[in-house]
């Protein structure tokens, strides 16, 4: 059977200027200076998989997806954008398909119907970039809910949120991390610090 991986990129309106100012963001480098943007992937056990995940740093960097050690999601790939990013895997193969989804207008509905159409035993991983949360509404954040996040319930504007997950999994199998926007502490101005994480997770989710 054919495994299948989606990947979804959920726009907002573009950014102005602002972008133009945001002091010490690191830049993205061509694929010539960097050969592997994904890294050498992380020694898993017989039966998991690697993965490498980054948020977004402010409205500048994009965030990136890495799935035993190949890039599904990031500027290599150009399919991320800002707002929420998401890849779905088949958790029964590494293999996958790409397809995307994005706009610009406030219409949340492809998102949630994408939530929805999500099938048990999927492996799901999120990465935002820029503003993730201003136009999630309740019935998008119970969806995430369910896929096992707890931090998606206080995710506001311009935090960073990266989610390692599944349908059907068990809450012991995901994994998350969350920097509030808090400009006293922000990194970025007025975005927090780039996250990146790397681990194993189970093939097969269920």
């Amino acid at each position: 059977m054919r495994s299948q991986s989606h990947t979804l990129s959920w726009y907002h309106e573009f950014p102005g200027p602002e972008w133009l100012q945001v002091p010490n963001v690191p830049q993205e480098t061509t694929s010539r200076q960097r050969p592997s943007p994904c890294g050498i992937p992380k020694p898993c056990p017989e039966g998991d998989f690697s993965f490498l995940i980054t948020s977004g740093a402010a409205n500048v960097v994009g965030p990136k997806i890495c799935i035993e050690g190949k890039m599904v999601m990031g500027y290599v790939e150009n399919n991320v954008g800002y707002g929420i990013n998401i890849a779905v895997v088949n958790g029964k193969s590494k293999g996958y398909i790409h397809s995307k989804f994005s706009y610009f207008t406030s219409y949340i509905e492809p998102l949630v119907e994408f939530l929805k159409s999500i099938e048990n035993g999927s492996i799901v991983l999120i990465a935002t970039y820029d503003d993730p949360a201003t136009k999630l509404n309740e019935e998008a954040r119970k969806l995430i809910r369910e896929l096992g996040s707890s931090a998606i319930q206080s995710l506001g504007f311009r935090d960073n949120w990266v989610f390692v997950g599944g349908k059907g999994a068990d809450v012991a199998s995901t994994l998350e991390k969350h920097i509030k926007n808090n400009r006293d502490k922000n990194k970025y101005d007025s975005w927090p610090e780039m996250i990146e994480w790397q681990g194993c997770l189970p093939r097969y989710l269920e």
